[in-house]
């Protein structure tokens, strides 16, 4: 009894220390505005894809959601960081278990039986900090399987788009290979009637020829598209049949950009990297705390029988034990313990700032390329209009014999590269599109987390 007179001694002077005080991350200055803002009754917080009001893009998105390793790892670990949660939490509550032993010797057999419970008292604050880690990591991975929805999402739509693209540049390329065929045979037909000049000849099949030659690379940009997407859908390449749609549509209204504090809340990513930072000075706390004195009630009751000598003796005990511990010699274990997470904690601040400068740099990159694609789509219509004008001009011009062919091969090229450069932009300005919603974050992450990684719950019972 002599040590439970100390023991208010010592929670006084415990109480008195601050092993450690609570701290953060900040970000730096924000700035008050986007280089641009763009109004709109959309809002980022809904599913972005329906703004391209894609019934087959809608479709594709349901099934990566459902059938995508990634987000099947991402579970995973979600339910990994839940289990370390409820580990970190167990602690704060009393154990118990049974324990028994029995055995003989020369004086006789003996059995005991008792219930053992074991309570460690939490002055400092060491399982209440590292049950508070476990719950802000748990956190953290959530919003990390949220941000792989998003950029699963959006790499999904791009490599849609690219490969409608693809297609549309196929088709274009078929389409003006039957116009190089065509030209072609009224070359030769001038050629055999002595009007044309065989230079005009091979020059026509050489023009033929090289756009035969780049249908080659549609083909293979199409089928490396297709492939990925089967992939993204978990599957093998080759096994998907997508929707052979070969016509770019006309891009969504830009979604707005709102405020960049905004953003803080917006991005998974940016929460995730906070949530760690907050962890981790939880996890600084607990190891300041482990360096202190640690109380445990340790207490059994139970029942004994022996024999000794013919005699039964039988009976119940109990006991009721305060123990301390205080390390006193670890090498330095402890003390390096809390330098590295301390040092840790400073390496997450950094990563956090560094979370907020990059998703800022991805909001403006994608304003500035959705603002010049647009422009660079209003030119590039011009010169498909201008070089579509001078193809027919110099092709009319070479029949009627006014010119060599010179300047109808130059014109074909030209009109060709422009058409196929206007395809490009258009799909680029989709991906654009995909880059802004990507980047500004949203809220649907959540919910689509929430109904999947049930219906991931319940199938898991099911079986």
């Amino acid at each position: 009894m002599l040590i439970l007179r100390f023991i208010p001694i010592v929670l006084i002077l415990l109480s008195a220390c601050s092993p450690h005080i609570k701290q953060t991350a900040v970000p730096k200055e924000l700035p008050t505005s986007f280089s641009s803002t763009v109004p709109s009754t959309t809002t980022a917080a809904t599913e972005w894809w329906l703004t391209f009001n894609d019934p087959n893009l809608n479709q594709l998105l349901d099934q990566l959601f459902h059938s995508n390793l990634s987000l099947a790892q991402g579970h995973a670990r979600l339910n990994q960081a839940e289990a370390l949660m409820r580990q970190a939490r167990s602690f704060r509550y009393p154990s118990l278990a049974v324990e028994g032993q029995t055995g003989s010797s020369q004086q006789g057999e003996s059995s005991q039986l008792s219930l053992a419970a074991g309570f460690e008292l939490d002055l400092l604050g060491k399982l209440t900090s590292r049950n508070t880690a476990g719950q802000l990591n748990y956190q953290a991975t959530a919003n990390d399987l949220q941000s792989l929805y998003m950029s699963l999402s959006a790499q999904l739509a791009d490599l849609y788009y690219l490969a409608v693209e693809q297609r549309a540049q196929l088709a274009l390329t078929d389409a003006t290979i039957a116009s190089y065929s065509g030209t072609l045979q009224r070359i030769e037909d001038r050629y055999r009637s002595g009007v044309g000049a065989a230079v005009d000849l091979y020059q026509a099949r050489q023009n033929l020829a090289s756009a035969r030659a780049n249908r080659l690379n549609y083909e293979q940009a199409l089928a490396v598209a297709e492939n990925a997407l089967a992939v993204l859908l978990g599957d093998y390449p080759g096994s998907q049949k997508f929707l052979q749609k070969a016509t770019i549509p006309a891009a969504p209204p830009q979604l707005p950009t709102g405020l960049p504090a905004e953003m803080l809340m917006n991005r998974p990513d940016i929460r995730a990297a906070l949530l760690r930072v907050e962890a981790k000075d939880a996890e600084v706390a607990a190891a300041i705390a482990d360096r202190f004195p640690t109380f445990n009630l340790v207490g059994s009751y139970g029942l004994s029988r022996s024999n000794v000598t013919g005699s039964l003796i039988s009976g119940d005990f109990w006991s009721l034990l305060l123990k301390l511990s205080q390390p006193l010699i670890d090498g330095g274990r402890r003390k390096a313990e809390v330098v590295r997470n301390r040092a840790q904690f400073a390496e997450l601040v950094a990563a956090y700032q560094q979370t907020v400068l990059r998703s800022f740099q991805e909001v403006e990159d994608a304003l500035s390329g959705n603002r010049t694609t647009a422009a660079k789509i209003i030119r590039l219509q011009e010169q498909e209009r201008a070089t579509a004008a001078t193809q027919r001009l110099t092709l009319d011009r070479y029949l009627n014999g006014l010119s060599d062919y010179l300047p109808v091969l130059t014109s074909q090229i030209f009109n060709f590269n422009s058409q196929s450069q206007l395809l490009a932009a258009r799909r680029q300005l989709l991906s654009q599109r995909i880059s802004l919603a990507r980047a500004l974050g949203g809220s649907w992450m959540a919910a689509q987390l929430k109904t999947d990684h049930q219906q991931l719950a319940d199938q898991g019972m099911s079986k």
